[in-house]
């Protein structure tokens, strides 16, 4: 299948536990509001995003210190019921208080009322129980309306699934691209197993994979362009969202164009020639 239509097709959702649909493909924000480029290119870029219908957007407040949520304010003035927000809590400030006050401090960056997907952004020494509790209480505020975790491994989630409350965590935003599969071994089939979409973050590792010749000569059979094959490898399985960072309107297109593209049986055993799937658990990869 050719890695562009026209017209565009409609971008696919996955569920999270509520039943809510969410777009598979969003728009990443790391590296936004740092001064690398024009803050009004990369709040053009966002928009464009949402007109091609990449309505979920991903920040933290750890990104620029605030100055990604910021770009994020601008790029949904107006239209904020349209986007699901997704942000995220630091570790350090997961206490029961802290989470309450940094969620509080994002949404004023927001420039909204509530945060869609609030999730914590690593383990650090705050007990999960105390910001599951957080985390609920947010909830009840209507300040957040879902809550999950990122950076967590198989035992990480097990033991988040044995707090008051922890069940209900709705996604897990890990590393996840053809150089870092190690999640395929158990992670990833434990979140499918209990219904937690993946949300895949660096799925074309910053840029380092692009010019793997995999990669390149996949892209060229297809007609595609590297990174479309990399976000096809990541949304190939079901229940798996991929944010990528697009920070002007050329990748952005291009990233919507990932959409178009269907990896076959060839294209699927030469990446795995090429990126052998892990046969061990290994430890969880972070960037």
């Amino acid at each position: 299948m050719p890695a562009s239509s026209s017209p565009l097709s409609a971008v696919p959702t996955t569920l999270l536990p509520s039943g809510e649909a969410v777009p598979v493909l969003g728009l990443g924000t790391w590296g936004m509001g740092e001064g690398s480029r024009s803050p009004a290119q990369e709040v053009a870029a966002l928009q464009l995003g949402i007109d091609l219908g990449m309505t979920l957007i991903d920040t933290a407040e750890m990104y620029a210190d605030g100055g990604a949520e910021e770009v994020v304010a601008r790029a949904v003035a107006g239209r904020r019921d349209t986007v699901f927000v997704v942000d995220k809590v630091l570790p350090g400030n997961a206490s029961r208080t802290g989470t309450i006050k940094a969620c509080e401090a994002s949404l004023n960056r927001l420039g909204t009322d509530r945060i869609d997907l609030y999730l914590l952004h690593w383990r650090g020494g705050v007990p999960f129980a105390e910001t599951v509790a957080a985390f609920e209480t947010l909830q009840r505020a209507g300040k957040i309306r879902h809550w999950g975790v990122s950076n967590l491994d198989t035992d990480d989630m097990e033991e988040l699934f044995a707090v008051p409350g922890g069940n209900a965590v709705a996604t897990n935003q890990v590393l996840y691209n053809p150089t870092r599969r190690g999640i395929e071994f158990d992670l990833l089939p434990w979140c499918e197993q209990h219904n937690i979409p993946v949300m895949a973050y660096s799925p074309i590792e910053q840029g380092r994979v692009l010019k793997h010749r995999t990669l390149v000569s996949i892209a060229a059979r297809h007609g595609a362009t590297p990174a479309q094959v990399a976000l096809a490898f990541a949304l190939r399985r079901p229940g798996t969202i991929a944010i990528p960072r697009a920070g002007n309107a050329t990748h952005v297109r291009e990233n919507r164009g990932a959409l178009d593209l269907t990896l076959d049986t060839q294209d699927l055993a030469a990446l795995d020639r090429a990126f052998p799937p892990p046969v061990r658990k290994t430890a969880l990869e972070m960037l």
